[in-house]
């Protein structure tokens, strides 16, 4: 385990997508669960479970649900990308090599976390509205968080990947999930291949944080 600050994890909790095969100890796994039972939902309902996907024949059939899916999403991936400019290219082009990387291995990762979720025990006070709902995500991906900050002071590579949601129907029948609860984030967790974490890339806080009104910057 890394004896770091949670500062320095969140600024260091970039995408690990490269995964060895080894097993991961059932003792970390445990510490992995018990962080993401942590994390804070709507009423304290913990509207959420996580199936801990072990067995290889069932990864595998996952990795084969997610190849097709990745394979779609890679083109306009490509596409969104080819504009940047040498530094920023070379660095998006890194970032989707790995990902063809976990397209290709997905049920390789020695264990899979599929994040599921019970609108029923939700009050997601923006359904209503004249847009896509996400108030109900605010009591799951907390612990989907939760789960992947354990996972890097573990020295756990992982990533969250909402793709095989395009599936859900084959997921849920291959996993045995109720007909009420739904899929909304899977993690393949694994030791990294390569350096796993290490610095991440993202906007000043000044173009993402305003005061008062939008747009007044801090």
């Amino acid at each position: 385990m890394a004896n770091i600050d949670i500062y320095e994890a969140m600024s260091t909790q970039r995408a690990v997508r490269r995964l060895r095969s080894d097993p991961i100890p059932e003792e970390v796994l445990q510490r992995i669960l018990l962080a993401a039972s942590w994390a804070p939902s709507g009423g304290n309902a913990q509207p959420w479970r996580v199936i801990v996907v072990k067995d290889e024949v069932t990864r595998a059939k996952l990795g084969d649900l997610y190849r097709p899916q990745w394979q779609q999403y890679e083109a306009g991936a490509r596409k969104r990308i080819e504009h940047l400019s040498d530094d920023a290219l070379a660095r998006q082009e890194r970032a989707l090599n790995a990902a063809i990387h976990l397209g290709e291995h997905f049920g390789e990762a020695p264990l899979i976390l599929v994040f599921c979720f019970n609108p029923g025990n939700m009050a997601i006070t923006d359904a209503g509205l004249d847009r896509p709902t996400v108030v109900g995500g605010g009591s799951v991906y907390p612990a989907v968080q939760n789960a992947m900050l354990a996972c890097r002071v573990e020295g756990i590579g992982c990533t969250l990947t909402t793709l095989l949601c395009l599936c859900e129907e084959e997921v849920k029948t291959l996993l045995d999930v109720p007909a009420n609860w739904y899929t909304c984030a899977f993690l393949p967790i694994g030791f990294p291949v390569l350096g796993g974490y290490g610095p991440i890339h993202r906007r000043p806080v000044a173009k993402l944080a305003y005061v008062d009104t939008w747009g007044n910057s801090v």
